[in-house]
């Protein structure tokens, strides 16, 4: 399947098969797809919770999040995002660069985070975190899976569940795994001419 199929044919199912399972290669490929989004100055902020316990599925389902894909789907991955991970260790993100970048990149790094503080620190993991979930769901839809990705939880409970650092951000789940009832129709998307525009508003 090719990109632009991948796109348009994602959709967000509900309903999965409880029995099927994803084998270790397949569930590799999809977590390798998923951290090879892009961040700004590499420092790749997301922590991928990859909830395996069914115990612990249950729990999160009947406590903080009612919805079937929770337990059902064959791979349940809760994004997350160190929102301090620009300073820790920053030369390790650029380990493969010529030495030159990579001095140039650490040296940098920090100032620039600064320079912003902490809203914008937690804004950019957010949108890092966006852009991993849409590698994931794109590449299960390409390997002939379905996805959903999920905000409808209680974050504050799930976040004592999970023991989620100080210093991390909770984002949506993404549940994966094999669907087993078509999604309806698309209910409509706008038309571009309502949502794009040249140059300036």
């Amino acid at each position: 399947m090719n990109t632009l199929e991948a796109i348009r044919t994602r959709r967000s199912v509900k309903h999965y098969d409880p029995a099927h399972t994803l084998n270790e290669a397949e569930e590799r490929t999809l977590l390798e797809a998923t951290i090879l989004a892009p961040t700004s100055f590499n420092v790749q902020h997301w922590r991928l919770v990859v909830l395996r316990d069914p115990d612990l599925r249950r729990r999160l389902r009947e406590q903080y999040c009612a919805q079937s894909q929770i337990t059902d789907a064959s791979l349940l991955v809760l994004f997350t995002a160190d929102i301090k991970s620009w300073a820790k260790e920053p030369q390790r993100y650029w380990h493969n660069a010529p030495a030159d970048v990579a001095a140039n990149m650490v040296k940098a790094v920090g100032p620039f985070h600064q320079n912003r503080g902490e809203a914008y620190q937690r804004d950019e993991a957010h949108w890092s975190i966006g852009m991993a979930m849409q590698n994931l769901m794109l590449a299960a839809q390409a390997m002939g899976y379905q996805s959903c990705p999920m905000i409808g939880y209680d974050m504050e409970g799930v976040a004592g569940l999970v023991n989620l650092p100080d210093d991390h951000v909770l984002g949506p789940m993404v549940a994966v795994g094999k669907g087993i009832k078509e999604p309806w129709p698309r209910p409509g998307q706008l038309p571009l001419d309502q949502i794009a525009r040249d140059n300036t508003f």
